[in-house]
């Protein structure tokens, strides 16, 4: 006679672990859930609600990683549903923003730019997928899609801040998309703040000059946040040229 199997009760210790992986997965909805809530703004003409659903998107992102983390609960399905989600939200989302606000009064160029944008965070993600085991893990290889992604709906954001409209600034919006989607596919290394570590005690000055930057960026959201992305984007440049001049003057040398 066949041995029976015990039943798995809803309290038996398998289905608890399994049940305890939708607690990342839901920051990951949740962040999804903003990702398309920013293109339903976008196909409204509520680009500034758009812009923000976009950084809230952000937030969230970078907290389903870190949840999956301390309660160790990372699983293969969880990195895909990451990605799928991020492709919503910084790549499909930005870029239908951008287009909806400036681009459209450009015709083909104006969809191409966006396009560009789109494919560029598409091939982000496949590339960083492959490469989890073999990059630095203090850079990042081209630009991470929610930076390039804050770079193009900050714009936006900062602009309607100015009462400055999308056809007033049209060519300008083509250079940022495709600026921010061809640097995702670069080989620029823009550095990963993953070596810091958080459970090291910092003086208290630290403290108080990270309460001055919230309260900073809640007085004017749109300005800061862009002039962050924006020093952010560009920082990944100005490593590039320090390692190339170092190279420059070792070959001099050598």
């Amino acid at each position: 006679m066949p041995e029976l199997k015990p039943r798995k009760t809803l309290f038996h210790p398998e289905l608890k672990r399994r049940g305890i992986y939708i607690l990342p997965n839901l920051f990951t909805t949740a962040a999804l859930f903003f990702g398309f809530f920013a293109i339903v703004q976008a196909m409204q003409g509520d680009f500034e609600k758009a812009a923000a659903a976009i950084f809230i998107s952000m937030v969230l992102d970078g907290l389903d990683g870190r949840v999956a983390r301390l309660t160790h609960t990372q699983s293969a399905f969880g990195a895909e549903y990451d990605s799928l989600a991020d492709m919503v939200s910084f790549g499909v989302a930005p870029a239908l923003v951008m287009y909806q606000w400036a681009l459209m009064s450009l015709g083909r160029v104006g969809w191409i730019a966006a396009f560009i944008f789109c494919a560029g965070a598409a091939l982000r993600l496949a590339r960083f997928n492959t490469m989890l085991e073999v990059i630095d893990k203090r850079y990042f290889q081209g630009l991470p899609s929610p930076a390039a992604a804050a770079l193009v709906v900050g714009f936006v954001w900062v602009m309607i801040g100015f009462d400055i409209k999308g056809l007033d600034v049209r060519w300008f919006a083509v250079f940022v998309t495709v600026f921010a989607g061809l640097s995702m596919v670069s080989n620029i290394p823009f550095y990963s703040f993953k070596d810091i570590n958080l459970k090291k005690s910092v003086p208290f000055i630290f403290v108080l000059a990270l309460v001055l930057v919230f309260a900073v960026i809640s007085s004017y959201p749109a300005e800061v946040l862009f002039g962050i992305f924006c020093v952010y984007a560009l920082s990944g440049y100005a490593l590039a040229l320090v390692r190339l001049g170092r190279r420059g003057r070792k070959t001099e040398t050598g």
